[in-house]
C-alpha cells in the first residue's frame, strides 16, 4: 500500500496556491484522483476552470464567499469554513481520492473559521494512502508539527509593491 504524507505550503511568499496547483496537475496527469477545496475563495478563477478540464479526475469545492475576510469573521464566513472542512473530511474517509487539496485552510484557521482541534483531526483521520495538502499563510505551529513537508515560500521582491494589480492568468 503507498503511503500519503502531509504537505504545508506556507510563509508570506507567492506560490502556495500555485505550487498545489502543479501538484493537482502531475496526480491528475498520472492518473490519481485529486480534491481540490478553496476556502476564503469563490469565483471562476483561472485554476478553477483549467481543474475543471480534468473533470474525471479532478473535483473543485469552494467554501469562501467571495469576499475578504475581516479581523472579525461574519458567522456566513464560518458556516462555510467549517462545511468545508467537514465535507473534507467525509470526502477523505470515502477513498474517493488520492489527493487531498485544503487551500488556504491556514488562513482560515488563523482567522478563527475553523478550530485547531478539527484541522488537527482532520490530519490525524487521513487514510494512509492520501497525500494531504494545506496551504496558506500563517500555519499555526500544531500544522506544521504534524506535517511531514513544510515548505515557507518568502517574499523577496515582488511587483505589487509597485502597484501592479493582480493579472488575469497570473496572479488571478
Amino acid at each position: 500500500m503507498r503511503r500519503g504524507y502531509v504537505q504545508v505550503y506556507t510563509g508570506e511568499g507567492k506560490g502556495k496556491t500555485t505550487a498545489a496547483l502543479g501538484l493537482a496537475l502531475r496526480a491528475a496527469g498520472s492518473g490519481l484522483r485529486v480534491l481540490f477545496c478553496q476556502f476564503m475563495k469563490k469565483g471562476t478563477y483561472g485554476e478553477v476552470r483549467a481543474l475543471t478540464r480534468f473533470g474525471d479526475r479532478v473535483s473543485v469545492r469552494q467554501y469562501g464567499r467571495g469576499r475578504f475576510v475581516g479581523k472579525t469573521p461574519d458567522p456566513a464566513d464560518r458556516a462555510a469554513a467549517e462545511r468545508g472542512l467537514r465535507d473534507a473530511r467525509g470526502l477523505m474517509a470515502s477513498g474517493s481520492y488520492d489527493l487531498v487539496i485544503l487551500d488556504e485552510i491556514n488562513v482560515a484557521l488563523h482567522y478563527g473559521l475553523v478550530s485547531l482541534d478539527d484541522v488537527l483531526g482532520l490530519i490525524r483521520e487521513k487514510l494512509k494512502a492520501i497525500e494531504l495538502v494545506l496551504t496558506g499563510r500563517n500555519a499555526h505551529e500544531a500544522v506544521i508539527e504534524e506535517a511531514d513537508l513544510v515548505t515557507e515560500m518568502r517574499a523577496i521582491k515582488h511587483y505589487y509593491a509597485q502597484g501592479v494589480k493582480a493579472r488575469r492568468g497570473i496572479e488571478k
